[in-house]
């Protein structure tokens, strides 16, 4: 039975850490040129451009014996020049994976529907699972566990809180969410990560003072105030947003250790300034790599021989 990667939701907490545990072991690995999906081709349906996502997975499936097929606007629209529904039919005949990267988190969750392939999201407006998992294993190594950590999250409440939310609660760190009125995450996925946050005893926290939320905060998370799509609203968000910049300031009344992470792009003198982005505590460029090891982690999981 097919199994996809579209939600942190659908995976257990000991299918996430196992998770984290395979893409440690695979960025150890001396040798990284395997067989384990030899004969085997995914495809990349990329609605919007990338720089991290695409090469992580080209790379990845590289490096894992595999063939990949770079699908970009021009050749499929979702839903537009060809149902959502007819692109996995057709696609499910040519490939054995899909990875997708897409505007609407529903045009991900269609091809997972009608799909007979695995389908995995590569980032969509609700989620992006590949980023929380990087996200995660960077943690792990800076610290050594995930379990009791304090991060503060301060921004806009967008796909990357989200799925940072889930992962947190499911892996028992405790996070708490600055953000400007009115742009704070769903309520869905708050609920969603209060439920999850029982069994791990993590605190999850949503409030509107970054001051509060980077107290003692041993990993300080920003992201761009202005997302792909969010174009038109630059110069309103940018006033908006002002407040919460990461800086020398903010970041005073933090752990006196802390990690600076960003999943990048990265906009220096908005969300974050040059010297804390690219100073001693940031740890961007590990995020960024961590990306190709717990994506082969995922594609293993769900397409390798060993697959469960």
């Amino acid at each position: 039975m097919k199994r996809d990667f579209i939600s942190l939701k659908s995976y257990t907490n000991a299918e996430l850490a196992k998770l984290l545990d395979d893409a440690s072991r695979l960025k150890k690995a001396k040798n990284r040129i395997t067989n384990d999906l030899k004969g085997k081709t995914i495809g990349l349906i990329f609605q919007k451009p990338s720089n991290r996502t695409r090469v992580s997975f080209e790379v990845g499936i590289h490096q894992l014996g595999g063939n990949c097929i770079y699908l970009g606007p021009e050749e499929i629209n979702l839903g537009k020049r060809e149902t959502t529904s007819d692109v996995a039919h057709t696609l499910s005949r040519y490939l054995d994976g899909i990875v997708a990267r897409t505007f609407s988190h529903q045009d991900v969750v269609e091809l997972a529907k009608f799909s007979t392939v695995p389908v995995i999201n590569g980032l969509t407006d609700l989620s992006h699972p590949c980023q929380a998992m990087a996200d995660m294993l960077t943690i792990k190594e800076h610290f050594g566990k995930l379990k009791g950590i304090k991060m503060a999250y301060v921004g806009d409440g967008n796909n990357v809180c989200h799925s940072l939310m889930i992962i947190c609660a499911k892996l028992g760190v405790h996070l708490t969410v600055a953000h400007p009125k009115g742009f704070a995450p769903l309520d869905k996925v708050c609920d969603a990560a209060s439920e999850m946050a029982v069994d791990t005893k993590a605190k999850i926290t949503v409030t509107t003072d970054p001051k509060e939320a980077v107290k003692g905060a041993q990993v300080i998370y920003a992201d761009t105030w202005v997302s792909m799509g969010q174009e038109e609203e630059a110069k309103k968000r940018l006033k908006i947003f002002e407040n919460y910049q990461i800086n020398s300031k903010i970041t005073a009344s933090a752990d006196k250790k802390y990690i600076f992470m960003h999943c990048l792009p990265a906009h220096r003198g908005q969300e974050v300034t040059e010297d804390i982005i690219d100073g001693p505590h940031s740890v961007i460029f590990d995020q960024a790599e961590n990306r190709l090891h717990v994506q082969k982690a995922v594609l293993l999981r769900l397409l390798g021989k060993g697959k469960k």
